[in-house]
């Protein structure tokens, strides 16, 4: 298994319907949803490939606490995937030059903050001088694709959310819990990876 590989496999997919037009229009929230975009950092390490994540701090306003990729709101006239490299450059320290983008997996919804996400995968320099922004980022994790297929690792828990029945994922790994729209995108990507 390799990028290679999985840049083939994300080229090859049909696109996904977009994740709007799964909810009525009475379920949308007050105003919609906002734009965002992340990054999905791979890169090899000691012979496996890793995923790059985020630990939030503990003190922010919106998740606070939780595991994800670098992200954020897409600027006005921004196209998402240069909103997710260039979160990646304020969250991480990752010169967009060095990152090459692989592809994308399909869109997600953030539950707590009403987001509609757009995950781009790229394959991103190991070793690095990674850098966590202070005001925003607690830790950087590189964490094995391994461990997230680990038995164990893995569970589901059904919600109604916008008027639609949700399946919403959880890994429990290294100790620390990944869930909401990360576990989601991860979900996806594992179901790729798995099958390359």
């Amino acid at each position: 298994m390799s990028l290679a590989a999985l840049r083939a496999a994300l080229a090859a997919r049909p696109p996904a319907p977009a994740v709007l037009d799964r909810i009525r229009a009475e379920h949308l929230p007050p105003g919609g949803f906002a734009e965002a975009a992340v990054l999905v950092p791979l890169h090899p390490r000691d012979g496996e490939i890793h995923v790059l994540l985020t630990e939030r701090r503990h003190d922010l306003r919106h998740h606070a606490g939780q595991v994800s990729f670098p992200g954020g709101r897409v600027e006005p006239g921004e196209a998402s995937r240069d909103a997710a490299l260039r979160e990646a450059r304020e969250e991480i320290g990752l010169d967009p030059a060095t990152a090459e983008v692989l592809g994308r997996l399909s869109e997600a919804i953030v539950l707590q903050s009403a987001f509609r996400l757009t995950p781009w995968v790229a394959s991103v320099p190991y070793p690095y001088p990674y850098a966590a922004a202070p005001r925003e980022v607690e830790a950087i994790w590189h964490l094995p694709l391994a461990a997230l297929l680990a038995p164990g690792a893995h569970r589901v828990e059904h919600r109604t959310a916008y008027g639609m029945s949700l399946d919403v994922h959880y890994y429990d790994v290294e100790g620390r819990t990944i869930w909401g729209a990360t576990a989601r995108v991860l979900t996806e990507l594992l179901e790729i990876w798995r099958a390359l």
